[in-house]
């Protein structure tokens, strides 16, 4: 371990206090459990016990953050845990059968399911509870795991080498004073650190920005997934039945589609996935969701059941020419922060325990060293797999029905076109109000629970003490109330799926409120915001949702 001087990257506007701290050393610290990090410290383990590895996880719970379709291949999972199957996952429903949906307003047919969709070998698993079950397994195998652990900032030698990372301190009021029980967050030294952190994991985004990571890469792209778990009368739902559809209420130029899983136990996972590179700057991602639940199609499976838990997260996905570089002095990216999704398939979990399996065999044979890895990372499967269906997403920016043959295409040659399509910033997508034809809402009459995003975010459980620094960073909240409402009527007030942002008007003046309890982190608005002044820091550990087999 290096003795050199120790400083921290930490949010612009966040001054710096020198507490004294305490200190902890690892050979491996590894941030986010998640299937990656998970996955990433098993493997290390089964390769070498001796390696001391740590995991921190800023949910209350591990899984609690976790929100996903999800279907999974097993491949990964069989290579990483052979027995598995002797001891499944809580939630682990095989696919039975597929089915893909054309929707309009008032009806749909069924069409032919895409080869990508495929899902005959996979199974249905609920990715929270899933990552519950994969905790314990790491610490059979000496792994130590943190949840209610923030990461808030990432240390650094002298040289600038990654030298682990911080812990949020606890105990801070909302005006930067230390409360009664205020403790100060330790140091988690380690001689490689390991991002897991998720899509638009915030301290990976400023690690991108200060080694300039992405400087070879497309910016990355997002959607934003919504997601409830329903429980009806058992004899609705068919066990491993597996239900994608696109089209209404989506128009032809918003990229959607939505998906509907059959679990065990009158248990239906459904969810409505809205790409962030929407043009509508009156788009409402969460309205669209509800909108299809009650579509002629979908209502009847669930009319009378009841919301057992809801949350919504950013999706990475950019694919093959948005990854950035994966190494850097001390440090390597893995996961969904690293971008490893494949859109075509909606499918990222295979990728992740991939990815985290191959780091933890290339850290196991480099004597920890990090250098090397972005090099075995493209030369894997993971990126073949990437390469193939590179042009697919970028292909709908055009248009649905463009979109649709260009994906006909790709697929039908492999991915073998001699162009790669370009990605362009999600937020640089949005349209000025008036700049274009608004499109035509033909919305139904909504009867399903819940009422309005507030009562959403019920089910959510999500929970933050309001007494802590707002950890919505807005730079400059005049441009919220000046430029910003006169150019695209606060948008904010619309993608966000939690209500955390409210224009109010107080004594004639007009000014922005955060409601930062609300927050399910998920990340839209560090994404969406058109001018880039929102910034999404991670509030005290054990914050925010706590999702229930999501």
């Amino acid at each position: 371990m290096s003795e050199q001087p120790i400083d921290t990257v930490q949010p612009s506007d966040t001054p710096a206090i020198e507490i004294e701290r305490d200190v902890m050393e690892y050979d491996v610290v590894t941030v986010g459990a998640g299937p990656a990090g998970l996955s990433f410290a098993i493997r290390l383990k089964q390769l070498n016990p001796e390696i001391s590895v740590c995991v921190i996880e800023k949910s209350s719970t591990i899984g609690a953050h976790i929100l996903s379709g999800a279907v999974i291949e097993t491949g990964p999972l069989d290579a990483l845990l052979p027995g598995w199957r002797d001891n499944p996952p809580p939630i682990c429903v095989p696919a039975t059968e597929d089915e893909f949906w054309l929707l309009s307003k008032t009806g749909g047919r069924k069409l032919p399911v895409p080869p990508g969709m495929n899902n005959h070998g996979n199974v249905i698993v609920s990715l929270g509870a899933m990552c519950a079950w994969l905790a314990p397994q790491a610490e059979a195998l000496g792994v130590e795991i943190y949840p209610g652990f923030a990461a808030a900032e990432t240390l650094h030698d002298a040289d600038g080498r990654v030298a682990g990372v911080r812990i949020g301190d606890m105990g801070i009021a909302k005006d930067g004073s230390h409360k009664p029980g205020f403790t100060a967050g330790i140091d988690i030294r380690a001689k490689v650190t390991v991002f897991a952190e998720g899509a638009r994991g915030h301290l990976t985004k400023r690690l991108i920005k200060r080694f300039k990571l992405d400087a070879d890469s497309d910016p990355q792209g997002y959607s934003i997934g919504i997601k409830e778990l329903w429980q009806v009368p058992e004899d609705r739902t068919t066990p491993g039945k597996i239900v994608h559809s696109f089209g209404w209420p989506a128009d032809s130029h918003t990229y959607g589609g939505s998906f509907l899983y059959h679990l065990d136990k009158g248990r239906i996972a459904l969810g409505y996935v809205s790409g962030l590179d929407y043009r509508d700057p009156d788009y409402k991602p969460w309205e669209a969701f509800q909108q299809w639940k009650n579509h002629p199609m979908v209502k009847p499976l669930l009319d009378g059941g009841n919301i057992v838990s809801a949350g919504a997260r950013a999706i990475v996905t950019g694919g093959f020419q948005s990854l950035p570089k994966l190494e850097m002095p001390g440090a390597l990216l893995i996961g969904d922060t690293a971008g490893l999704l494949n859109v075509p398939k909606i499918k990222g979990t295979h990728q992740a325990i991939r990815s985290g399996m191959l780091a933890a065999d290339h850290l196991a044979g480099s004597q920890l060293s990090p250098q090397g890895f972005d090099a075995k990372l493209r030369g894997s499967e993971i990126m073949s797999e990437l390469k193939k269906v590179r042009n697919v997403k970028p292909g709908f920016k055009r248009g649905l029905w463009f979109g649709m043959l260009n994906a006909a295409w790709e697929t039908l040659t492999g991915g073998a076109s001699p162009w790669t399509l370009k990605n362009k910033p999600d937020w640089s997508s949005l349209q000025k109000l008036g700049e274009a034809e608004k499109p035509k809402r033909d919305y139904l009459e909504r009867s399903l629970a819940p009422r309005d995003r507030l009562a959403a975010v019920y089910f959510a459980a999500t929970e933050h003490d309001e007494d802590q620094p707002v950890h919505l960073k807005v730079a400059d909240t005049n441009v919220c109330v000046t430029r910003c409402a006169e150019e695209y009527g606060n948008p904010c007030t619309r993608f966000c799926p939690a209500g955390v942002y409210e224009i109010v008007e107080e004594a004639g003046a007009k000014r922005l409120q955060i409601n930062a309890a609300n927050c399910v982190h998920c990340k839209t608005c560090d994404i969406k915001d058109p001018y880039e002044i929102i910034n999404w820091v991670t509030p005290e550990g054990g914050s925010g949702p706590n999702y229930q087999n999501l």
